[in-house]
């Protein structure tokens, strides 16, 4: 018998992210989310503490690993930061932290903008299976999932689903 797939609820996941991302609005951060899922999560975040400051967006598909192997995403978004990011701290947000190659993708494009003072990682949903040191301080729901287990953010960003299907 195969065990049931969780549920998450995804709205009091990201109240809770939210609530733990308050202490850091102080130091003025500036958010950053990766597309596609992260940029979703990332704008609910950003209203939900207020945020004034236009949230920035990754496309990180020229900063993958697998570039060479897998090519050219045929759906490249635009990276927009509209911050100056030299000396700022930054909120990084993703859907999904795995094994750590789309972050360390996603550090090397900030990088590539600037030198920020911090970077705080904060993700909807943290599973196993890391391949690289990539930690998130702020998470909103941790899985155990099989390795065979793959977890998606679909609906887009104002009706947000977790799907939870068999890996190809």
């Amino acid at each position: 018998m195969t065990p049931a797939t969780p549920t998450i609820d995804i709205d009091a996941a990201l109240m809770r992210m939210a609530e733990a991302l308050k202490p850091t609005l102080a130091r003025e951060p500036a958010m950053i989310g990766i597309h596609t899922g992260g940029v979703w999560i990332a704008q609910k975040l950003h209203a939900a503490l207020g945020l004034t400051e236009p949230l920035g967006t990754l496309d990180i598909s020229f900063y993958r690993d697998d570039f060479s192997q897998v090519g050219v995403n045929p759906q490249v978004k635009a990276s927009n930061l509209p911050m100056n990011i030299d000396g700022r701290h930054v909120i990084l947000v993703d859907d999904v932290l795995q094994t750590g190659r789309t972050i360390r993708a996603a550090l090397n494009e900030i990088f590539d903008y600037g030198r920020p003072a911090s970077v705080m990682l904060a993700v909807l949903i943290e599973r196993d299976g890391r391949e690289l040191p990539i930690e998130a301080q702020v998470v909103g729901e941790h899985l155990k999932l099989s390795k065979h287990k793959h977890v998606k953010l679909v609906g887009g960003p104002d009706r947000l689903e977790l799907k939870i299907q068999e890996a190809r």
